[in-house]
């Protein structure tokens, strides 16, 4: 019962966390989503003309929370416009793919590119059939893991449940800025649970509350989160 108190605290704190990182980010411009039709069609070469990519290393952007798209697009523009290597490492979010492409983009197309994006619906990657081994050596059917980890989390470490901030159908809280997951394509989840952890992602604020998640998941956690995430609807 102890466990469960410290997580359910430890959950609530994180959300009055990245409520307030989340706001610290947030644009007051006001996006139009038809307007954001147009100037997104450069987005859809890797993120698909609806926001749903069909190449696994790219996010599907489709159907996610207009607050944080704008936080993560502001984000990316800013390391990639920071030219001090010391200062570069801590600012804003690293994505090497799109360096260049925000250089010339204003606020307000921004915006009305995460409206677009925001407005249409996702399409689902799928969970698949698979196992993973876990730090016993022993192999686990990776459904049943990532589904107990996202909706349990781990209490004999403290981790809490994915579904205090992403909610229980992993279609996160838009008004609060906490992003989608469902549906994503599971390689990319996996790479950007992994990058929190070793300290190579670190947008989520100063007090760093996915990156203090992310530390606590074992390898098999993250390949199972990943995987059920994908089919989570």
């Amino acid at each position: 019962m102890k466990h469960m108190v410290r997580n359910a605290l430890f959950s609530l704190g994180l959300i009055a966390i990245a409520q307030s990182v989340q706001a610290s980010g947030e644009s007051k411009v006001v996006g139009d989503a038809k307007a954001g039709q147009a100037k997104a069609a450069v987005c859809g070469a890797c993120h698909g003309i609806d926001g749903n990519s069909l190449a696994p290393n790219f996010p599907k952007l489709a159907g996610q929370g207009e607050r944080y798209l704008l936080k993560q697009i502001h984000d990316i523009k800013a390391w990639d416009a920071e030219t001090n290597q010391a200062k570069k490492a801590a600012a804003g979010r690293a994505v090497l793919e799109m360096t260049g492409l925000l250089t010339a983009v204003s606020d307000q197309d921004i915006a009305d590119i995460a409206a677009y994006f925001a407005s249409q619906n996702t399409q689902l990657s799928g969970s698949q059939k698979i196992e993973v081994q876990v730090n016993s050596g022993l192999k686990v059917d990776a459904m049943e893991l990532g589904a107990k980890t996202y909706r349990a989390g781990n209490i004999a470490n403290g981790l809490p449940a994915c579904t205090g901030c992403h909610a229980p159908d992993g279609k996160g809280n838009p008004a609060a800025g906490f992003p989608r997951l469902s549906g994503q394509h599971p390689d990319y989840i996996e790479k950007q649970l992994t990058n929190f952890r070793a300290g190579n992602r670190v947008n989520d604020g100063d007090t760093a509350p996915m990156r203090a998640i992310a530390d606590k998941l074992s390898d098999a956690e993250i390949k199972a989160l990943a995987n059920f995430i994908a089919g989570l609807n």
